[in-house]
């Protein structure tokens, strides 16, 4: 269940200002002015959805979004002569993919979505020469949806990922169709590798049409292509995916060459992602492990012969999470992970069935990646090798990083935010020990703070639950420090930063584990920092939602919660949401064959506990949190009175794409923590 968006994202959703509370309850005239100023502050970000260095590190490409507008932007590998491309058809660019060996750009384009998903979503295929200058050249026409291009080795095609006639985005985030008529499996859109030729024409299906294909990589010689299927639904199934091998021709027979459902070992019932043939294409290394989401990576490298066979851990203990990686040579990889709340990028050598960390070449100040894959970067494939990013942190805006790989962060080369200070507190890494694990936060200070004085303070819980806090600009804890909070967004068992072992500590847990780390993390800030413990409150959307329904029914530490997208009863739950598939992994068996394990962490079977005031609130077509989980926790609650609030948003997915609503759970949110922890609650 992610916050994503990124997922994946993870994290980076339009949500990034939509949860933000307040210290008190000023007057409405000052509390509106001050939340305009954060929507005018988030309104001005230009973001960075996708970056691209070509094969010899010569050449520089970018997107950037902005109030609805993207735009493709290109430039030498240091940001000089930067300049706007204007792709005809005034749809939006998507996705950039430079040629190997070629200064060839493709470009995809995508029209804007109907938010009632019923017409075909529209977008084309553009190349361009950058070396000779020409306009951008049309490739083919999509009806469908359209993600990840990649060349053939010859730059004769392009493969893509492709659904086609998709109505909607396939992303289980996205706002759900009326579930009205007759309810089955006949109306699937099934997304698969598509492979068009650079000199025009129509797109063909390469993969088989009874699998839903998620990630996919071709051979080096570009005879084969390796994937992670399953079949369709693709938002359910993620979870239950195989790694394939096929001829790269259409009608080819698919192999599995991974079923982790079927090995034994680590890998037994984890999620996969992220397949790479190795050079000379002997091998497919992967990524495995216990994940919540599509798009949030992470776990340990995984190696199994091209041909099949029993997969071998290759970073087995590792104290780190990898979420990105790619080939250096035969013998290195370039590994992006997530270590301690940071974000590192390494190189580990390959030596027969072990991967061993031989270089941190440097840790980021905060999240990297253009939106493709989490903590993804583009790397020239010659000497000397380049590295090209988006990067931000809790204190730089969003902006395009390059340079020689080397041990120092690459600069940023755009100004893009360049004139955006942020107007929130500081934030610091902070470290405690429970239950013989190590844990990892982020604390972040009230805007203005004076040491002499006591604050309130909001634990942030991030969605997942396998995700971590990194550093961020706009982040849901900058609003609430704005608002004189300090924030605490913990990073407990469950969370990618540790390794897997940690990361698979919150099996069977949930709500247990973790919470009682992040009490514990409560208890070493109020020991550094003047946090009045009277005056705590907990807010979260998706994983973090359910943490805000779980937590009041196990302590009453909290005075305050704001639940985004949450889910009461673990049990009600498996048969309402429409990606079930994701909660065999972390409870261990289906909730038929084994409902004790979900009615445990259900808030619903402890709610006479619940004390807490509660504002609920919810997308009306969510997918992955339904609403009818926050009606069952706001009825129970009304009925026992308690305070609660529920606002369903209309049409309005996982994700609160709506800038209105976006608006009014910000305004929600301040009056719910300024009425209830604006001061000291009563002692006993």
């Amino acid at each position: 269940m992610r916050t994503r968006s990124a997922c994946l994202a993870l994290l980076a959703t339009g949500l990034a200002f939509a949860l933000a509370p307040a210290l008190a309850a000023p007057p409405k005239d000052a509390e509106g002015a001050r939340i305009q100023q954060i929507l005018a502050q988030r309104a001005q970000v230009r973001e960075i959805p996708a970056v691209a260095l070509s094969h010899d590190g010569q050449h520089l490409a970018w997107i950037t979004s902005h109030g609805g507008e993207r735009t493709l932007m290109l430039a030498s590998w240091k940001g000089q002569n930067a300049h706007a491309i204007a792709i005809p058809g005034g749809c939006g660019e998507q996705g950039i993919r430079w040629a190997p060996r070629w200064n060839e750009l493709a470009v995809l384009t995508r029209c804007a979505v109907d938010p009632s998903n019923t017409k075909p979503i529209r977008g084309a295929i553009w190349v361009i020469d950058v070396n000779a200058g020409t306009a951008p050249r049309k490739v083919a026409d999509l009806e469908g949806f359209a993600q990840g291009m990649q060349w053939s080795r010859d730059a004769k095609r392009i493969a893509f990922l492709y659904v086609p006639g998709a109505t909607r985005l396939p992303y289980a985030t996205a706002s759900g169709n009326a579930r009205v008529g007759v309810i089955g499996d006949d109306d699937l859109q099934v997304e698969g590798v598509a492979t068009v030729a650079v000199a025009g024409g129509t797109p063909e299906m390469l993969t088989p049409k009874g699998l839903y294909v998620y990630e996919f990589r071709s051979s080096s010689t570009g005879n084969r292509i390796a994937y992670t299927a399953a079949p369709p639904p693709g938002d359910n199934n993620w979870w239950t995916a195989k790694l394939y091998v096929q001829d790269a021709e259409p009608g080819a027979a698919a192999r599995v060459i991974v079923d982790p459902s079927e090995v034994k070992g680590s890998l037994h019932g984890l999620q996969i992602a992220l397949p790479r043939w190795s050079p000379g294409d002997a091998r497919i290394l992967f990524i495995g492990g216990l994940m919540s989401d599509r798009g949030a990576t992470g776990g340990d490298i995984y190696s199994v012969p091209a041909g099949g066979g029993t997969p071998v851990d290759l970073t087995e203990g590792a104290k780190v999470t990898p979420s990105w990686f790619t080939f250096l040579d035969g013998r290195s990889l370039l590994v992006n992970q997530i270590a301690g709340g940071k974000v590192q990028v390494t190189e580990y050598t390959l030596s027969g069935n072990h991967a061993r960390q031989t270089r941190t070449w440097f840790t980021a100040a905060g999240r990297i990646g253009d939106g493709r894959a989490a903590l993804s970067v583009s790397l020239s494939g010659t000497s000397p090798r380049r590295i090209a990013y988006a990067a931000n942190s809790f204190d730089e805006a969003p902006e395009v990083h390059s340079g020689v790989l080397g041990t120092q962060p690459p600069p940023a080369v755009t100004s893009l935010n360049a004139g955006l200070k942020h107007t929130w507190g500081k934030a610091r890494s902070v470290e405690w020990n429970h239950g013989g694990l190590h844990v990892q936060g982020w604390l972040m200070y009230p805007a203005d703070y004076d040491p002499h004085k006591r604050y309130p303070m909001i634990v942030y819980v991030h969605g997942g639950p396998s995700s971590a806090t990194l550093p961020s600009w706009g982040s849901q804890a900058t609003a609430l420090s704005q608002f004189g909070y300090f924030v605490l967004m913990p990073n407990p068992r469950g969370s990618f930063g540790e390794g897997e072992a940690y990361a698979q500590a919150i099996r069977n847990q949930m709500g247990y584990g973790d919470l009682d780390d992040i009490l514990a993390g409560v208890d070493k800030i109020e020991k550094i920092a003047p946090v009045d413990d009277r005056r705590l409150g907990l807010i979260g959307w998706s994983y973090g939602g359910f943490m805000s329904m779980f937590a009041p029914t196990r302590t009453h530490r909290f005075k305050a919660v704001v639940a985004g997208a949450g889910l009461s009863d673990w049990k009600s739950y498996y048969g309402e949401n429409q990606i079930d598939q994701w909660m065999i992994p972390f409870f261990g068996a289906s909730l038929y064959d084994d409902p004790a394990a979900y009615a445990k962490s259900s808030a619903i079977n402890f709610i006479k506990h619940d004390h807490t005031p509660a504002l609920i609130v919810v997308g009306e077509r969510d997918e992955e949190c339904p609403a009818p989980q926050s009606f069952e926790y706001w009825h129970a609650l009304k009925t026992l009175g308690v305070p609660a609030t529920l606002v369903v948003y209309a049409n309005q997915g996982h994700h609160i794409a709506n800038r209105d609503d976006q608006e009014d759970i910000l305004r929600r949110s301040l009056d719910w923590f300024g009425k209830y922890l604006s001061a000291p609650a009563p002692r006993g």
